[in-house]
């Protein structure tokens, strides 16, 4: 049978199990009312792919990857709570870690999880050590031991106060059953997705949709949501009009940090009374990274990234674009994110200072010119944003019109988030749209970023105490003196604050959009999972 026919005849089938038990709900999954079954699915819309759903690299969806791998700690918000380690011991000198696992865990394929298994998968992490030089982690761990089959010791060169922080990430350290290696690692890719997650990977077709099924051994309990489907759909219209169908019934802030649909669709969705909208407590920043290393740019100038910085009015973004879901921000981290309540120079919206700013540094605008010059070099530059997102598209045409108000021509271009990526690391940009880890892992791994090539390096490299910036970055990650990591990391804070490479504009929450018969929803200390196995419809 042809795909069309096969669609036909599952669109027929529907409808007649509609007409005989009364099933559709219009929320995108089906229960029978004359028995009275609970609601056992949820679909939800993404605006990519779940990508390869290798847990050891980074292109996969980290919401899908967070319902199918574990790792040994979790942080909350009371911090580090056991997961699929029961305890742990550390070493008077803080570099080794001794970690007891639970003896109830089964990766999906039945395999047994255990310590070896555990330095199996951390092994081969650190035999791709290029790969997650970002992690300050992976540059510490020495070596793993076998204690005993349910004891693993973690020994590190140096004393690393985030260590239980960065295991609890939803990547690198996680735990893939070894069968799935492929000689024996999984740099050179996997021939399975089984971990020990509440929720299991069944089906995938690229591009369209992936299953996922609940992991009915799963060690935590089975989960009340049985079956969870992932559907690629562009963000705006076409999601709103899925939700409003019932084709899909579930929504939220995605890996990119972008919503599927606007406020002002939420709000109507919210209105109908057939959805509620929750919001987390702020989470991120979002924030125009510029990049300090282009030096035949003129963003490579301190003047200029600061100009920018004061022709941005964050009220109105806050206000108009985000109808106040987001707040203003003019720095770097919120000041409730750990360390960062430090005392910095404010820069409010103000063109006048903008266009001061701008002379004093030697862009002029001659007489009937719209772009500033100077030396015959135009004062111009491009903003990459993510094309998914309707939010940051919006950001960016409201940008390059106050820019054009104080003589910077802006170019604004949107690419596919993987694009964007890409160019952050290789350097090939000027100023794109970007946002913190987030509240559980920020200071320190948006910090260490800071110096990484696959992150931060060419937004930093370019500025006049690049050096002594990467020194202190070293300093505070291996201080086991709390003052000394205060002061460290004000000092970390106003380096990149008065050089203006990271260019605050909101803070940012996670936002889902959920029928509202569906109870449980809550959010986890990370802006990119949900604990989808504590759902269940009422």
């Amino acid at each position: 049978m042809k795909k069309g026919g096969i669609f036909s005849f599952l669109f027929i089938l529907v409808c007649v199990i509609t007409l005989v038990a009364g099933c559709s709900n219009g929320n995108g999954t089906k229960t029978d009312s004359a028995n009275g079954k609970v609601k056992t699915e949820l679909i939800y819309a993404s605006a990519k792919d779940i990508n390869d759903m290798n847990p050891h690299l980074y292109t996969g969806s980290m919401p899908a990857q967070g319902m199918v791998y574990e790792s040994l700690v979790e942080n909350t918000k009371d911090g580090i709570k056991p997961l699929l380690a029961e305890s742990w011991d550390v070493s008077g000198d803080g570099k080794t870690y001794t970690f007891h696992l639970r003896k109830d865990v089964k990766f999906h394929d039945g395999e047994p999880f255990n310590a070896g298994a555990v330095k199996q998968n951390f092994d081969a992490v650190q035999a791709n050590a290029a790969k997650h030089s970002w992690i300050k982690l992976s540059t510490k761990i020495k070596s793993t031991n076998v204690i005993d089959e349910y004891t693993l010791q973690l020994v590190l060169s140096d004393a690393y106060y985030p260590t239980l922080v960065e295991l609890s990430m939803t990547r690198p350290y996680v735990f893939l059953s070894p069968k799935d290696f492929v000689n024996g690692g999984t740099k050179d890719g996997v021939q399975g997705f089984h971990g020990t997650g509440p929720y299991i990977l069944k089906e995938h077709k690229v591009d369209e949709n992936a299953t996922f099924s609940a992991n009915e051994n799963y060690w935590g309990g089975a989960p009340k949501i049985k079956k969870i489907i992932s559907k690629v759909l562009p963000a705006g219209e076409t999601t709103f009009l899925a939700l409003q169908k019932g084709e899909i019934n579930l929504v939220f802030t995605d890996d990119r940090g972008a919503d599927s649909i606007d406020v002002q669709a939420m709000t109507q969705l919210a209105d109908s009374g057939d959805y509620q909208i929750i919001r987390s407590e702020p989470m991120n920043t979002n924030m125009i990274a510029a990049n300090s290393s282009k030096s035949d740019n003129p963003v490579s100038e301190a003047a200029v990234r600061e100009a920018v910085w004061y022709a941005i009015d964050r009220e109105t973004i806050s206000k108009d674009i985000f109808n106040g879901t987001e707040t203003i921000a003019n720095r770097l981290f919120s000041s409730n994110v750990n360390y960062a309540d430090v005392e910095l120079k404010p820069r409010n919206y103000n063109l006048e200072t903008a266009k001061n700013l701008l002379e004093k540094a030697g862009w002029k605008l001659e007489n009937g010119a719209t772009v500033r010059t100077k030396d015959g070099q135009e004062l111009a530059m491009k903003l990459y944003y993510d094309s998914n997102s309707s939010s940051q598209k919006t950001q960016a045409e409201f940008i390059q019109n106050s820019l054009k108000g104080i003589g910077i021509q802006l170019e604004i271009v949107g690419e596919e988030s993987s694009s964007i990526a890409n160019r952050r690391a290789t350097g090939d940009y000027d100023l794109l749209f970007n946002q913190t880890w987030g509240l559980a892992y920020d200071p320190q791994s948006t910090i260490s970023a800071f110096a990484s090539d696959s992150s931060y390096l060419h937004t930093t490299s370019g500025i006049t105490q690049a050096d002594e910036l990467y020194k202190k970055i070293d300093e505070v990650m291996v201080s086991t003196d709390e003052q000394t990591r205060k002061l460290l990391y004000a000092d970390i804070m106003r380096i990149v604050h008065n050089e203006a490479v990271f260019i605050p504009i909101t803070n940012g929450r996670i936002t889902i959009v959920a029928p509202r018969d569906l109870d449980g929803i809550s959010f986890k200390q990370t802006q990119y999972e949900l604990p989808f196995e504590q759902m269940k419809f009422k």
